[in-house]
């Protein structure tokens, strides 16, 4: 079963679901087309609502799917930007991590390049923090040749957001999404989802789409073992 570790599940927190119902219905979605976990990841900023909120809804939906029998379990987690001030709390308990272990899910910024990002993967490495950077394939800063590569090099996980595969943000994102699995350099998929509308549909086209080029034992790694391996806090499985 598949582990969604970047998805706007939770309703009335960000820009993702808007209602319960909204949420549900991508819950039944996902738990049809294969998942049976989700670390819902709202936006870890200023204007969005902080941690004790954010924990107080994912219970909410969860005793929801329960209620309603929707076999999904949900685990803490959120996406931050990786910038100055999330470096700053990234070493202490606010981090806000994926299922409060070392992963923390970092996206960079669509347009501009963050200065250094190497080095600051580095630094968060040896402070026993793992980024999982959330969709390069749409992110200016790995348009750049190598930028990708030196990520995965110095310890980031390279997270692929599925729907690219399709051409759902465009064509530049799509060519880096199938460069970079040609190259191995993800070590995980995810959805990104933010609404119900047409979700399956694309989501379950993304998949054929990845099981097209990395197989079925690929698409178990990046969508099973290896995000199940993120939520214990485990080593991630590498490609053969």
């Amino acid at each position: 079963m598949y582990a969604d570790l970047h998805c706007h599940l939770l309703w009335g927190i960000d820009d993702g679901a808007k209602t319960p119902e909204e949420s549900l219905e991508m819950a039944r979605t996902l738990v049809k087309l294969g998942f049976d976990a989700v670390a819902p990841s709202p936006h870890a900023r200023p204007e969005y609502p902080a941690a004790g909120p954010v924990a107080e809804r994912r219970g909410e939906l969860q005793a929801l799917l329960e209620r309603e029998r929707v076999p999904l379990k949900l685990h803490p987690g959120a996406e931050h930007l990786f910038d100055e001030a999330f470096m700053q709390r990234a070493i202490t308990p606010e981090r806000r991590s994926i299922n409060d272990n070392r992963y923390v899910l970092v996206e960079a910024p669509y347009v501009g390049s963050i200065p250094g990002l190497a080095d600051l993967i580095f630094k968060l490495k040896l402070k026993g923090v793992t980024a999982v950077i959330a969709h390069p394939e749409r992110c200016a800063q790995f348009e750049t040749r190598g930028q990708a590569q030196e990520a995965a090099r110095v310890g980031a996980v390279l997270q692929l957001d599925i729907g690219a595969l399709t051409g759902r943000y465009g064509k530049t994102a799509r060519k880096l999404a199938l460069q970079f699995l040609a190259q191995g350099l993800y070590g995980i998929g995810a959805t990104d989802l933010h609404s119900p509308v047409g979700a399956e549909d694309w989501v379950g086209r993304s998949l054929l789409e990845l099981e097209r080029e990395v197989g079925k034992q690929g698409v178990a790694r990046m969508m099973d073992r290896n995000p199940h391996r993120i939520l214990a806090g485990e080593e991630l499985e590498q490609r053969e």
